[in-house]
């Protein structure tokens, strides 16, 4: 097993990687420091482990909100449904929301958190690689607008993220390759040697392999952990975790979140981030080809699917929360492992690399 911490100001939480975790609640119930507590999950996860999870809980006042899966369910309506729940609950300050699933069910149940008397403490207990490595950690939640991801939410820490990597034995295929793009990227933004060790590892990831997969996890997670740590609000380093989310959030709302994984559009998001880099003279082809085969290795698409219209994408990446004052402002490289954040991108160089072929 792994421990990480996140260290905040005045604060600090752990993430706990590895198997059997979930059934070890000795080491994750210390977190809960009252007597209520709820319990988000969704339709597909909540047959497999609530009841394991439930174990853990015996002696506590809980209940569970279930939400159906899918991207498409990350609303307000739901938010208020899980208010709601709190409420038939009688849930005090002291409560907590423990969140079991993935990114979406994370991301909801935490942003309730937040609304809940202006703040009460959550859990992540991550079911998917995507949300272990990546939206389980650091405080991000929200919820999707019709026209666009994540634009309403909070920051709100979690006391504690769960990672039990024997959950990810039901998770499918498409949903763990959609994990990797994560993975990849925390290599992509800062971390060249990490990359290398992708590279050299892309066949065991790509077999699910225990001991490279939970070393995968901890690098990428001990990562960004550093960098939440430095920036919680994102006002500076923060937003280089955004690589390929520009474009790849476009592609998700262009579809209605229905077409495409997050992180499927989010690979295809680094590959078109990589080859803007290219034409405005930042990085050379080499390194996005190095990109593209590591994606590809891993089952994980590089290209648009060409449904969408250039101008469509272009017109949804305007919204995007990183703009200021009307200009593209964009994730961007010199290389594997230097990303770095460029304003004033000419938005006819973005629309070029959003063009089919």
């Amino acid at each position: 097993m792994e421990t990480l911490h996140v260290d905040l100001a005045g604060r600090s939480y752990p993430i706990w990687i590895g198997p059997g975790l979930l059934g070890d609640s000795a080491r994750w119930r210390a977190l809960i420091r009252g007597r209520q507590v709820l319990v988000v999950s969704n339709t597909t996860v909540a047959p497999l482990y609530l009841h394991s999870l439930a174990k853990g809980l015996e002696g506590l006042h809980w209940s569970s909100f279930l939400l159906d899966d899918g991207e498409t369910h990350k609303t307000f309506a739901n938010v208020g449904r899980v208010l709601e729940a709190l409420g038939e609950l009688g849930a005090r300050r002291d409560a907590c929301i423990v969140a079991l699933g993935g990114g979406v069910v994370g991301d909801l149940a935490g942003f309730a958190a937040a609304c809940w008397m202006r703040g009460i403490d959550f859990i992540q207990m991550p079911t998917t690689l995507l949300a272990m490595v990546d939206s389980s950690v650091g405080g991000k939640t929200g919820v999707n607008l019709p026209v666009g991801k994540n634009l309403a939410g909070a920051f709100h820490q979690p006391r504690g993220v769960v990672a039990d990597t024997d959950l990810l034995r039901t998770l499918p295929q498409r949903e763990y390759r959609a994990g990797m793009a994560e993975v990849v990227k925390g290599a992509a933004i800062g971390d060249p040697d990490f990359f290398a060790w992708l590279e050299a590892n892309a066949d065991a990831l790509a077999a699910r392999e225990q001991a490279p997969l939970i070393e995968a996890i901890a690098r990428k997670c001990a990562y960004k952990a550093g960098v939440v740590s430095r920036d919680e609000t994102e006002q500076g380093e923060r937003a280089l975790l955004n690589l390929g989310h520009t474009f790849g959030h476009a592609i998700e709302t262009a579809g209605n979140y229905s077409e495409m994984l997050h992180g499927e559009a989010v690979a295809i998001g680094m590959v078109l981030a990589a080859r803007l880099s290219e034409r405005l003279g930042m990085a050379g082809a080499g390194d996005t080809a190095r990109l593209v085969a590591l994606l590809g290795r891993l089952g994980l698409p590089t290209e648009p699917s060409g449904q969408h219209p250039a101008s469509r994408l272009l017109e949804l990446m305007r919204l995007d929360k990183k703009n200021s004052a009307g200009t593209q402002r964009l994730i961007l490289w010199r290389g594997i492992g230097k990303a770095e954040i460029v304003a004033h991108v000419p938005e006819a160089a973005v629309l070029d690399v959003l063009l089919p072929g």
